[in-house]
């Protein structure tokens, strides 16, 4: 059976809905489901705590949320990018809950596997830690942090098949595989569309994780910051 639907927009109108937890793939803009992102902005829904490394920029990626003012709380592992974010932050707007990246990463692969909660040494004894359940293993002081299942999963994928098998590219792989797996519903907009299945061996996300798979729409990658230097002769 076909995942695949015409746009992204109805593609994501079919299940936005106020308050909702929305994972998102992607790390600074690579590897960024801009097509959903952009989609979700224009339903309109608000109060949505975001689940994803960082926040993208200001402008860019699911800073435009944040223009909107639809996000509610995040839970991020970097900030440093999007002073409309820290704004917010400062004026009260917005919860923050700061995880470090590892257990960002590992909590959403918690999720998807079913796993309700894990111990980590990561955190404990700073402010990541206060108010978690700790236990001492191996004279290691460690918190307890839970799995993350989002309501909606959104991620963009190089490849992809109709029966929603996905590939990434390079780095862009970073988060998408984690978030594909912790959504309830994952949406994947891909640059490929194949007619055929992907070869097995090429698959990074099972088509098992996927509901509803379009075309990636905006085509453009944005950089997040160009440095250039000045060419030396050879």
């Amino acid at each position: 059976m076909s995942k695949l639907v015409d746009s992204a927009a109805r593609a994501v109108a079919a299940v936005a809905r106020d308050g909702m937890t929305v994972a998102v793939g992607g790390f600074g803009l690579s590897g960024i489901p801009a097509s959903l992102i952009t989609a979700l902005r224009d339903t309109g829904v608000r109060d949505l705590t975001i689940v994803s490394n960082n926040m993208g920029v200001d402008g860019k990626g699911l800073g435009l949320l944040l223009e909107n003012k639809q996000v509610r709380k995040v839970l991020a592992s970097y900030v440093g990018e999007n002073r409309l974010f820290a704004r917010q932050y400062l004026d009260g707007d917005l919860d923050v809950e700061f995880v470090p990246q590892g257990t960002l990463a590992e909590r959403l692969r918690a999720g998807g596997a079913g796993i309700p909660a894990f111990y980590t040494p990561t955190g404990a004894g700073t402010p990541v830690g206060d108010g978690k359940p700790e236990k001492v293993f191996d004279g290691v002081r460690t918190i307890l942090e839970h799995g993350i299942v989002a309501d909606l999963a959104l991620v963009r994928a190089d490849r992809a098949d109709p029966a929603g098998n996905l590939r990434y590219r390079l780095t862009a792989r970073n988060f998408n595989p984690l978030v594909a797996t912790a959504g309830r519903v994952t949406v994947a907009e891909a640059t490929t569309i194949e007619d055929g299945f992907l070869h097995p061996d090429d698959v990074h996300t099972p088509g098992i994780h996927v509901h509803h798979l379009i075309r990636a729409e905006i085509r453009d990658k944005d950089i997040e910051q160009r440095t250039v230097r000045p060419r030396v002769d050879a």
